[in-house]
């Protein structure tokens, strides 16, 4: 059974939260401030985590940084009060997958965690193979069957939505890409003029795939356009 950490100061949030996600046979853990749901993270192993950003404590937004700062790599989704860019902007710099404002409907969190659970359930299930279906650009092997990618014989330190960009890059090599495709086909759902959320997460793939980020060798920006991979020295 997957285990979903729901944290909100609102305890109708929370009921309405867990009701239906515990219908879905989720096995939910609940907090009610920042410094709660950090250490129940920190010291447990959850599947995916529903973040608030405004909290008691510590607020959504420091618990989603040092989360990451600990390397900890669980799909985090950020709820907000706050219809603003700014928030939105901040959590995704910060490491969170992905956020919804409220209100919301929870038919459409539990859409997105199963759109996520797709993605990586079957490597995780079914243990390690061997790579045959690896796909290699320059230093960069990519195994989406196991869910790894390296970079010449390094293991990358990846969130989910950094991993799902990475594949959804390396099986079209060459291919410009527009910011709507890549939320189409990374995110899975209909964004409108959220293309923002796309640049954020290939500057965070940038950091940790690129020798200089600010120069990459391998997923270039077309201006006006999208984005574009490259192999090295091809």
């Amino acid at each position: 059974m997957k285990k979903i950490l729901v944290v909100d100061d609102e305890p109708a949030i929370v009921t309405l939260l867990q009701y239906n996600l515990e219908k879905e046979h989720y096995d939910v853990t609940t907090a009610e401030d920042g410094d709660t749901a950090l250490s129940l993270a920190l010291q447990q192993s959850f599947d995916f985590i529903i973040l608030d950003l405004m909290l008691p404590g510590l607020d959504g937004l420091e618990v989603t940084k040092k989360l990451r700062a600990a390397n900890l790599e669980t799909p985090i989704m950020i709820l907000t009060a706050k219809d603003s860019e700014t928030d939105k902007i901040v959590g995704l710099e910060l490491g969170a997958d992905d956020y919804v404002t409220k209100p919301f409907s929870p038919r459409e969190i539990i859409a997105r965690i199963k759109a996520i659970e797709r993605r990586v359930d079957k490597p995780r299930q079914s243990g390690p193979k061997p790579p045959a279906q690896a796909l290699v650009v320059g230093e960069l092997t990519i195994d989406p069957e196991n869910y790894r990618a390296s970079k010449a014989g390094v293991r990358l330190q990846l969130t989910p939505k950094e991993f799902e960009l990475l594949v959804y890059f390396a099986k079209r090599v060459g291919k410009v890409l527009s910011r709507d495709a890549l939320l189409n086909g990374v995110w899975g759902f209909e964004y409108p003029a959220e293309t923002r959320m796309v640049d954020i997460q290939v500057s965070h793939l940038r950091d940790k795939i690129e020798k200089d980020p600010k120069h990459p060798d391998y997923i270039k920006t077309v201006r006006g356009f999208g984005y574009q991979m490259e192999a090295p020295h091809e």
